[in-house]
C-alpha cells in the first residue's frame, strides 16, 4: 500500500503544480479587472472574461511544456511501479 500512497501523493503534487499558476493568474487578472470596473462603473461582461482568457492562455503556452514533462515523469513512474503495485 505504500507504493500506491506514494503515487497518489505524487499525482496530487503534479496536479497542484499544474493548476496553481493558472489559478493565481486568473485570480489576479480577475481582481484587477474588477477594480477597474468598480472605478469606471463599466459593467460589461466581455471586459471580465476576455482578459482572463488571454492571461490563462498565455500561462498555458508559457508553462505547457513544463506541465507535459511533469505528466510524462509521473506516467513513467506509474508504469515502473506497476509490478510492485500488482503484487501488493
Amino acid at each position: 500500500m505504500d507504493g500506491f500512497d506514494g503515487l497518489l501523493r505524487d499525482a496530487l503534487l503534479v496536479t497542484a503544480l499544474l493548476t496553481l499558476p493558472v489559478l493565481i493568474v486568473a485570480t489576479v487578472v480577475g481582481a484587477s479587472v474588477a477594480i477597474v470596473q468598480a472605478a469606471t462603473q463599466v459593467q460589461e461582461q466581455t471586459l471580465t472574461m476576455l482578459p482572463k482568457i488571454l492571461a490563462v492562455g498565455a500561462v498555458i503556452v508559457l508553462f505547457g511544456q513544463f506541465g507535459m514533462q511533469l505528466c510524462a515523469q509521473l506516467l513513467h513512474e506509474v508504469v515502473a511501479r506497476m509490478p510492485l503495485l500488482a503484487r501488493g
